[in-house]
């Protein structure tokens, strides 16, 4: 039993020794080496940029077709989508019915016409045969208020010649403004109704309109352009276009609305561009490109040496960048407009900072690296 014991125990204490062997012999984890970076060094210049506001094209000028008298269409007389001037004609609605009822009314003023005639003579009759004391008195004032009667049936007569008239006349539809004219909304033989049916749309298409929403910050920037305006030849407004070109006309302000939108904080600004090749459609969405010549320096760094997270911005910084490795601090900065390869920094950088601008992927906050040499 001795000897069995002394077995187990021999085996024990040679595991023991093992292990602690082991341990002795256990080599230190190695160190990671640096990252191998290249840096830039945080530089400063002249910003010229453009600032982008969305907009939307509207017409200055824009009015809605609609009939004034019932009736049928019996002329469009216009294609769709045709440039119109002022005054000409658009639609015909039949008139059979207004001229009817004008000729009626031009004969009911002949025939008053005629009656006041009769009681006027009558009535001059009458008054004459008075100073002769030939006829009662009665008799003269009958005459004399039947003049006036037909008098006033003349002037009723005149007066609702005017009103089918009229009526006649807006059974011919002309453009109301020079512009351009929408797709027709009715085709021949339909029948429409004073007021209610629509015709068609006609809105000015030189100048055009372009109306964007500014923060009410930017208030007394707008204003001030506003006041004192750039020469054309070196415009502050331009328009990019939906397909990413840039209008080749530029723009002034035309006005800033009246009030501060409390629920946005925001005001609509409108500024007005000429477009005469018919460029600028109503209903437009493109950018206003507001440029902002910057004479104070600002920090430019490359755009690639940002990382973004969960809309938040930074750089890896170097930290005592002068020895052979250094290590890392990621710190979140303010960005302003890109400008080509390279964007504008508003807060978190310093002039002389050096970033790192290659490796960026392996990096975390406090890693190791061998920096490059910095670039200005």
């Amino acid at each position: 039993m001795n000897t069995r014991n002394n077995y187990f125990a021999g085996i024990f204490l040679l595991l023991f020794l093992f292990a602690c062997g082991d341990k002795k012999e256990q080599a230190p984890p190695p160190k990671t080496p640096p990252v191998p970076v290249s840096v830039y060094e945080v530089a400063s210049g002249s910003a010229t940029y453009f600032d982008l506001y969305p907009a939307t094209v509207t017409a200055l000028e824009q009015v809605e077709i609609r009939a004034q008298v019932s009736g049928y269409i019996t002329g469009v007389l216009f294609h769709d989508g045709q440039h119109v001037t002022k005054g000409e004609k658009l639609y015909t609605i039949d008139p059979q019915q207004y001229r009817a009822n004008y000729d009626q009314a031009v004969a009911n003023v002949n025939v008053a016409k005629a009656a006041v005639e009769k009681a006027q003579k009558d009535a001059d009759r009458y008054n004459e045969l008075l100073k002769q004391d030939a006829v009662a008195k009665q008799q003269v004032d009958y005459a004399n208020a039947a003049l006036k009667t037909a008098q006033m049936q003349l002037v009723a007569a005149n007066a609702n010649v005017s009103g089918v008239e009229t009526n006649l006349k807006y059974a011919n539809i002309s453009a109301p403004l020079t512009g351009t004219i929408g797709i027709s909304q009715v085709k021949m033989g339909a029948a429409i109704l004073p007021g209610q049916t629509l015709l068609n749309t006609i809105s000015a298409d030189d100048p055009m309109a372009v109306d964007v929403a500014i923060d009410e910050k930017q208030i007394a920037r707008f204003t001030q352009l506003q006041q004192h305006p750039a020469p054309a030849t070196d415009s502050i407004f331009t328009l990019s276009m939906p397909d990413g070109s840039v209008y080749n006309m530029p723009g002034s302000i035309q006005l800033l609305d009246r009030s501060v939108d409390p629920q946005t904080g925001t005001i609509k600004t409108r500024l007005v561009f000429a477009n005469p090749h018919n460029l600028l459609k109503p209903g437009m969405s493109c950018n206003l490109r507001v440029k902002n010549n910057n004479a104070v320096s600002s920090l430019l760094i490359p755009y690639k040496s940002v990382t973004e997270q969960m809309g938040e911005y930074s750089v890896f910084v170097l930290i005592d960048p002068a020895g052979d490795s250094t290590k890392v601090s990621q710190h979140k900065i303010s960005l302003g407009p890109r400008i080509n390869d390279k964007v504008i920094v508003k807060d978190g950088l310093k002039l002389g900072d050096k970033i790192v601008v290659e490796g960026i992927q392996k990096l975390r906050d406090s890693t190791l690296v061998k920096p490059g040499k910095a670039g200005k």
